[in-house]
């Protein structure tokens, strides 16, 4: 019985770990090669929260079914989030190369996606998946104070877009 504990605490406490950052922290500042419209700026949160809110969601892999619907649905609400002045990025494992046609393709030159291939902004964002080389699908909205805002995690890659809009406009209130 005392070995099952054990087992079961051990195998928690990676997830406990890998907690989401949680309304009120600090979000952690980064810069990051992204892609907009097919083509590659450095993407600096700073900058972008001087001008507005962010929504900063991640997502697993570049053109997998999942992925692609999400980067549909935020390209389709990309018009109703900057109405409100806030800017929405992507970010995952993907190289720049890949991103580069994932911005026109998926995310239909609406919003950048951002290439973290070392993962550090994904552990910073507690984002890092069970799945190697992959982030597990989380979205912020972060406030241009650079306070977490909000925070959403699940499967469903549409909830990501409706609840950070709903997030977004509740913030701007």
């Amino acid at each position: 019985m005392r070995r099952l504990l054990f087992t079961a605490i051990a195998l928690l406490l990676p997830a406990a770990a890998l907690a989401a950052l949680k309304p009120g922290d600090a979000a952690p500042l980064f810069t990051t090669p992204a892609a907009l419209a097919g083509q590659v700026f450095e993407f600096d949160l700073a900058q972008a929260l001087a001008k507005g809110p962010v929504v900063l969601y991640f997502y697993p892999k570049a053109f997998t079914r999942g992925c692609t619907i999400e980067a549909n649905a935020f390209a389709e609400a990309s018009p109703k989030f900057a109405a409100l002045g806030a800017r929405v990025i992507g970010l995952s494992h993907d190289d720049i190369e890949t991103l580069k046609r994932f911005s026109t393709e998926a995310c239909r030159d609406q919003f950048a996606v951002g290439s973290d291939p070392k993962a550090r902004t994904i552990k910073a964002y507690s984002a890092r998946s069970v799945l190697p080389g992959m982030a597990k699908r989380i979205s912020y909205v972060i406030g241009q104070d650079g306070k977490i805002a909000f925070t959403h995690e699940g499967s469903d890659p549409l909830k990501h877009v409706e609840a950070t809009l709903k997030a977004v406009e509740r913030l701007r209130r």
